[in-house]
């Protein structure tokens, strides 16, 4: 006769369901914040690490990065347009604050980094010894020579991970754009250079006009849009990425409730980021990890298990 063992969640252990382990990083869920949400200063990052299974800070560069003027960020019905053009305190400094986290930080610290070159981006991660991972910004889709810019060109993106992976070996990320003709070609570029797992996917790019002043509210007139607008985009994306990689796949992208969040993992998603919901609400995180643990006490399935679920029926 087949023993049959007690379920974890009836043994009162909910937040063990939510446990998810990626890329050696040991995560109490799959919720991240996702990079240039919080800033730049590490005391919102500490405060996020308190519910979140992971946090990325913002993307920083070699030298200290203005960004556009103001406005910056255009909130609309579905979501947000931004274009902040990748504002940094430069590499030194940040990793000043960012050293900060290792005394407070609850949740493993990804670091993201920007670059025009591969070297570039590989001079970046001795700098930050406190990182658990590093995330490379092979995506921003406003900011001139950085971002999709590199992110664009599958050999570019083979090479800029391989030289990084060179560099540090703590797991690397490569965070792909969905306006590029093919993500599943960036994936693959990404996986052959050596990543660690990918993340799909940053902003798509967009815009607003005000009616009255006849011109562009961005002050770059164009930006990237996130929020439940993207959501399917990034969906497809996941699935796309889950059904032709062997490296996991984070998700990101229009991500505001729990159902959002066991969607994305049915497509494929290992862990996912959570990004403009924290505009209208601080409480996200927190929100998500205690309707993750009742959605399942209901099922009876840890998170890990449903990862993949929707290719398989």
């Amino acid at each position: 006769m087949q023993e049959t063992k007690t379920p974890l969640y009836i043994r009162g252990k909910a937040h063990l369901m939510l446990e998810v382990e990626l890329c050696g990083l040991k995560m109490k869920n799959p919720l991240m914040l996702a990079s240039g949400i919080m800033g730049s200063h590490v005391s919102s990052l500490i405060r996020i690490s308190r519910h979140a299974g992971a946090v990325v800070a913002k993307s920083v560069g070699t030298e200290p990065r203005e960004g556009y003027r103001n406005p910056v960020v255009v909130n609309y019905a579905h979501g947000l347009i931004n274009a902040v053009g990748l504002s940094s305190p430069g590499v030194r400094a940040f990793a000043e604050e960012l050293e900060k986290f290792r005394a407070e930080g609850r949740s493993p610290l990804v670091v993201s980094l920007f670059a025009s070159t591969s070297e570039e981006f590989a001079s970046l991660t001795p700098h930050f010894p406190m990182a658990d991972a590093f995330e490379l910004n092979l995506s921003c889709p406003h900011a001139e020579n950085v971002g999709m810019a590199v992110g664009s060109d599958p050999e570019l993106v083979k090479e800029i991970v391989a030289e990084v992976k060179r560099s540090t070996e703590k797991p690397v990320f490569a965070k792909l754009s969905p306006n590029v003709l093919d993500v599943v070609e960036i994936g693959k570029a990404a996986e052959e250079g050596g990543v660690d797992a990918v993340v799909a996917v940053n902003t798509v790019k967009g815009m607003s006009i005000d009616i009255v002043s006849r011109k562009p509210k961005l002050s770059n007139i164009s930006g990237g849009v996130s929020g439940e607008a993207i959501k399917p985009i990034a969906l497809k994306c996941v699935w796309d990425l889950y059904k032709e990689l062997d490296v996991p796949v984070i998700g990101v992208g229009g991500i505001t409730t729990w159902k959002d969040v066991v969607e994305f993992i049915l497509a494929g998603a290992t862990a996912v980021q959570i990004g403009s919901a924290l505009f209208y609400s601080h409480r996200i995180f927190y929100s998500l990890v205690e309707s993750l643990k009742a959605y399942t006490r209901s099922t009876g399935e840890s998170l890990v298990e449903l990862v993949g679920k929707a290719h398989t029926g």
